[in-house]
């Protein structure tokens, strides 16, 4: 028969706590790299996504469709619209021009204005439509 282990006393030293394991360098160099690629995946979310789910993406029409073009010259922003509407700002495309920036394609006689939808740039000949 064994004997039994004698009874906690207050004055018994508690059993010493094992030291934490220091942590693995790898494992932060791992955080670390991981917390950039986090962010940099943040940051091309809202440089090209962001524009796409609030409608401030370049609109590729087609001609014969009309649009609204509103902003500042550096920084338009194009809209696709009824050519009934009678909106401010509104033109009506003529032509298209694809795979070019090269605003003089559209002539004298029309408004241009080049767009660059994702890798595909073009140019909108557009005409005025008159205010109703």
């Amino acid at each position: 028969m064994t004997t039994p282990p004698a009874p906690f006393t207050p004055e018994q030293p508690a059993a010493p706590e094992q030291p934490a394991a220091p942590a693995k360098k790898g494992s932060r160099i791992l955080k670390q790299v991981g917390g950039v690629v986090v962010a940099i995946a943040i940051a091309l979310g809202v440089k090209f996504g962001l524009p796409y789910l609030t409608g401030d993406a370049p609109v590729h029409a087609k001609a014969g469709e009309c649009v609204t073009v509103t902003g500042p010259d550096n920084d338009p922003k194009v809209d696709t619209t009824d050519c009934s509407s009678g909106k401010a700002d509104l033109f009506k495309v003529v032509k298209v021009i694809d795979d070019t920036f090269d605003v003089n394609k559209c002539g004298t006689e029309l408004s241009a204005l080049a767009q660059q939808l994702e890798s595909d740039k073009f140019v909108l000949c557009l005409e005025e439509v008159p205010a109703k």
